[in-house]
């Protein structure tokens, strides 16, 4: 994502009547920021165009509240993002499409005798193991709110008390929802199949 002034993120009505201090305090936190953030709304979302649509919407409505976050402003974000995020989830169905066809296979694969997959080693698929991809699907596989906890402790590196503010609530909730996740994420059957 390129990061975005003000007047590419929100309508020239709300920005009439902003100061040009506010305006640059803005824009300087998207360019610091955004990165960042829009990494925290892809392990929410699991989906770049949609944490780049999360992200946008919680950069306007960071800049409708700007004036008055007590804060810091990143702290803010997050929390809208996270929000956002969970009333998203509420209102929509997640988008995906159960099909009959599999994709075409990989560049460097090819089928072995047995007409079945192989990758550029002569392994097969089901046999291929890529841990990044087996533990993004277990924490797919998270309820939201034990993902998210999940993504701002140990992705993003907040503190339980940061997590805790971020989640709005309290640090007892964070410890036991991340001992949930962790504990889910232990006996995933694609995590446990990758360890053996």
């Amino acid at each position: 994502m390129t990061t975005s002034s003000p007047a590419e993120v929100l309508p020239a009505e709300a920005l009439r009547g902003a100061g040009v201090a506010q305006q640059e305090e803005f824009d300087a936190f998207v360019a610091a920021r955004s990165t960042a953030l829009l990494r925290t709304a892809v392990l929410l979302t699991r989906d770049v165009g949609l944490a780049e649509d999360l992200l946008q919407t919680a950069l306007a409505k960071t800049w409708f509240a700007w004036r008055r976050i007590e804060v810091t402003p990143e702290a803010y974000t997050r929390r809208v993002l996270v929000n956002t995020y969970a009333s998203w989830w509420r209102r929509k169905w997640n988008g995906e499409h159960p099909t009959e066809e599999l994709p075409e296979p990989g560049a460097g694969r090819g089928r072995g005798r047995d007409g079945h997959d192989q990758d550029g080693h002569g392994r097969h698929d089901s046999h291929r193991v890529d841990d990044r991809t087996d533990l993004w699907a277990a924490l797919g596989r998270l309820p939201k709110r034990q993902r998210a906890i999940v993504v701002l402790r140990y992705y993003e590196d907040l503190s339980e008390r940061e997590t805790a503010d971020v989640m709005s609530c309290s640090v007892g909730t964070v410890k036991s929802q991340a001992s949930r996740a962790l504990a889910k994420l232990r006996v995933d059957p694609a995590l446990m199949e990758a360890q053996s």
